[in-house]
Parts: structure tokens; C-alpha cells; sequence
């Protein structure tokens, strides 16, 4: 089994994860497609930078032709701007006590700190209270036009709504009436997506994590000044392990900290492992002492290893159908795969009275069971669901991309103990090429195959 393991020994934001994901090879052009693909108006910026003599990737976001700051050199830019001159010192001290009322919850990581004049990314804000707010509702319409896999947008809706979720019980209201700040919204959005389709282009099974440092001292935030953690970072944290190495600051963002409840299978030490590659990501301050970077670590598993495959219990549900409409069954198979089920098939049978039927069988996640089985009364005309759970042996799987004429696909490749033993272009790139470009889709396949195989000599 393919296995990611994060450390976040200087704490996690959504710009450091971003940028361990590059360093370690996901092609920075996934993520920027990423963005575009959103429509937002934002950009991202990738760079190489050094903390504490430790070489990483650091990735900005750009939103409407403005970066950015961190927590400390905003508000030192907001001083200087609000300096009242004496023929209007009473109107500035006016304008400069409207903007305290809006000082929220910013961290040391460029990436979420407040523009001028705006509340923070994360602010929580009362129903009505926010004129250009963008709730859960329209980031998850946002989400779903976007040009990204159908997994990668589950993925990303599921962090938003940990994000919402945390925010929604510090502050006793609804989910939906949770609101993002138009440019911090979108910020969160271009972090959380591209972690989403970051995550899935770097091809692995699980990612584990390792205790988080949340740093210390204390955050200004929308309600008053807390203590680090913020609340929002608790409330998201809870069942994690975590502790502090004494540095006074906000080490783990809530964008981080929603990231790794959501993408992380488990928390554990360094993994046994053979490691493939490792990279850093930057956050923007600089710690005596202390890289203020997260880094990711991707390799088999020395369970895999072992043992050549992972094995994993899947449960089986199957119903017979007899009197089902054909055009019925298309549909319910498709519905089926929308749902979570990992596999689903259909067998031609003869059943009782000489009546010709169709074995329906469906392959799911035990967790995902009683959900499928309750589809299946619902959109079929079976009267009974048989279920049972099954070992099964799985191998490695990763993802690489390969360019070909037209246009990028994406290859899946199996592998046993390192070795490399199946690779397939992915069919709904190919078929998408195919058909944008009108060329045969045997063709693309082929020169995908072709570029892959190149790919790997060249190595």
C-alpha cells in the first residue's frame, strides 16, 4: 500500500500542505489548472524559499491582482495607512475604531490573514451581518461547477463543512448561517480545493499524520483575544493528537487543521516505509530554531511490502431482478457509483418460473452498506438484499500524468512490492480529449500509452 505520512512539527495551514504537495511531485500545473477551473479570480504564485536552512516549496494565492500578507505585516501597512494627520485626526480615529470592531482570527501563514478593511477568512458572522459573505450553500455550488473529479469535489465540500461545522458550534447557530468573507472565502476555497485535488493526484492510499504543534501565545479574533489554539482550531482538533513546543504563535490554521481531519486516515509515529520521496512546504514566518515547514513523506508500507498486497474488508450486497426495467437498472447502477459504491455489476440469471433475471451485484465500504442497501428498495423492485463481508487483496495504486498532443492524461498504475505490474490511461481524460479534438479515442489511448512508457525510459 502507497502511503503519505505528514509532519507537521512547525503546525499546518492550507498554503504550507499545498506546497509539500508540490515538493513532493504533484506537477504544479494540476493545482494552478485547479484554480482556473474554479472561476474565482484567483492565481497562484510557487516558489522556492528557505526556513532555517531547509529548502521548500511556498505557494501564494493571488486574488484580483492583490497577495496576501502575514498577520504581522498587514496590520504594521494598516498603522502606517491609518496615521491621522492633524486636520483629520477625529475622522481617523472614527474610521480606525469601525476596523477594530472587524479584526478576526488570522494566523502565521500568509495565506489566511485579512486584507485591508475585511474580516478574517474564517470570521463567523451573525445572519444579515454580512453584506458580500458567501455562505456553504453557494461554496458548494462553486465547488460542484468546477471542472474537477467527482472524488476531489466530495473531498473538498467535506473539509468546507468541518470548517462550517467547528465555526457553527463556537458560535451556536446553524451551518448555513456560517459565512465566509468574499476574498477570504476564496482564498479558503483555492487552499481547500487544490488540497482536495492535490491529494487525490498524489496517488497514494492513506495519509497518516503525526502529532501537531500548536504553537502558543495568543490570537486577536472577532469576539476578543484567545489563546492559541483559536477556538475554531479546538473545536476541529478534537480526538488529535497535539502539543506545544513553546513557540509563541499560531502554528495550526483552521484551513490546516480542517485539511488533516478530513485527509488524514489516522495519526500515528513515522511509519515503517520505504520511502520514494519526501517534500517540504512553507509557511512565511521565520522561528529561531524552529523550520517553519510541513513535510510530506510518500512510500510503500512495510505491511505492503510484506505481505505484496493490502487486504481490506469490503461487503458484498446482491438482489435478484426479474421484473425490472432495463432503462431502470442503468440508471440505478449509475446512482449506486454516485453514492460511494466501489464497484457494481450485473449477470444474466435464470430464476424461478423459467424467467430470465439479472443478478445485481454491488461492492461498498461496510460503513456505506445500510445506505446502498436502502437505495436499492428505493430505486429497484427487489424485495430483499443479501450482504456479506469479504477479504479483499488490493494493489498499489498511483496516479501520474503524461502529456500527449492534445492535451494531459492521467495514467493509473498498479504496483507490487516497487514493482510496476499494470498502468492504464484513465478513460474519462481520454475519452474528454477525444472528444474536444475529434480524434479516435483508441488513438489518445495509444499515445498516452506511448508517453508513459517514453516517460519511463528516459528515467
Amino acid at each position: 500500500m502507497r502511503i503519505a505520512y505528514l509532519e507537521c512539527f512547525s503546525g499546518v495551514s492550507g498554503d504550507m500542505f499545498l506546497g509539500a504537495l508540490i515538493d513532493a511531485g504533484v506537477p504544479p500545473r494540476v493545482l494552478e489548472d485547479t484554480v482556473a477551473a474554479l472561476g474565482v479570480g484567483a492565481r497562484l504564485e510557487i516558489s522556492r524559499v528557505v526556513r532555517s536552512g531547509i529548502s521548500a516549496t511556498k505557494v501564494d494565492v493571488w486574488v484580483d491582482g492583490e497577495k496576501d500578507l502575514p498577520r504581522e505585516e498587514y496590520w504594521k501597512k494598516q498603522d502606517v495607512a491609518r496615521a491621522p494627520t492633524p486636520a483629520h485626526a477625529h475622522h481617523e480615529h472614527e474610521h480606525h475604531h469601525d476596523h477594530e470592531h472587524h479584526h478576526g482570527d488570522k494566523d502565521h501563514h500568509d495565506h489566511e490573514a485579512s486584507r485591508a478593511g475585511a474580516p478574517a477568512p474564517h470570521e463567523h458572522s451573525h445572519e444579515g451581518s454580512h453584506a458580500h459573505g458567501r455562505g456553504l450553500t453557494e461554496i458548494r455550488e462553486i465547488i460542484s461547477k468546477s471542472g474537477i473529479s467527482e472524488t476531489a469535489k466530495k473531498t473538498a465540500i467535506a473539509i468546507f463543512e468541518a470548517l462550517g461545522t467547528a465555526e457553527a458550534k463556537i458560535h451556536a447557530t446553524s451551518i448555513e448561517k456560517v459565512h465566509f468573507h468574499e476574498v477570504g472565502a476564496v482564498d479558503a476555497m483555492v487552499d481547500i480545493v487544490c488540497a482536495a485535488v492535490g491529494a487525490e493526484a498524489l496517488g497514494v492510499d492513506e495519509i497518516i499524520c503525526s502529532s501537531l504543534n500548536v504553537g502558543g501565545g495568543s490570537v486577536q479574533c472577532a469576539h476578543g483575544t484567545f489563546p492559541v489554539p483559536a477556538p475554531a482550531t479546538v473545536e476541529l482538533l478534537k480526538d488529535s493528537p497535539v502539543y506545544s513546543s513553546g513557540v509563541q504563535a499560531e502554528l495550526v490554521t483552521p484551513t490546516g487543521a480542517a485539511i488533516v481531519k478530513v485527509l488524514a486516515k489516522r495519526f500515528a509515529a513515522f511509519p515503517e516505509m520505504k520511502i520514494e520521496k519526501s517534500g517540504y512546504g512553507a509557511g512565511t514566518r521565520e522561528f529561531p530554531g524552529l523550520p517553519n515547514v510541513v513535510r510530506l513523506t510518500v512510500g510503500e508500507s512495510a505491511s505492503t511490502l510484506a505481505a505484496k498486497t493490502a487486504s481490506e474488508i469490503v461487503t458484498v450486497l446482491e438482489a435478484n431482478l426479474d421484473d425490472l426495467n432495463p432503462q431502470v437498472f442503468g440508471y440505478v447502477m449509475d446512482r449506486l457509483l454516485e453514492e460511494g459504491a466501489l464497484d457494481v455489476f450485473g449477470m444474466p440469471v435464470q430464476m424461478k418460473k423459467n424467467r430470465p433475471g439479472t443478478l445485481l451485484t454491488v461492492l461498498c465500504k461496510p460503513e456505506d452498506a445500510s445506505k446502498l442497501t436502502q437505495l436499492l428498495f428505493t430505486e429497484t423492485t427487489t424485495l430483499g438484499v443479501r450482504r456479506r463481508d469479504e477479504v479483499r487483496q488490493t494493489l498499489a495504486r498511483r496516479w501520474e500524468n503524461v502529456r500527449t498532443q492534445w492535451g494531459e492524461v492521467r495514467i493509473k498504475i498498479a504496483s507490487m512490492n516497487g514493482t510496476v505490474t499494470n498502468y492504464a490511461p484513465e478513460y474519462e481524460d481520454c475519452r474528454r480529449i477525444a472528444a474536444e479534438h475529434h480524434v479516435p479515442l483508441k488513438t489518445v489511448m495509444q499515445e498516452a500509452s506511448r508517453e508513459y512508457l517514453g516517460k519511463g525510459e528516459k528515467q
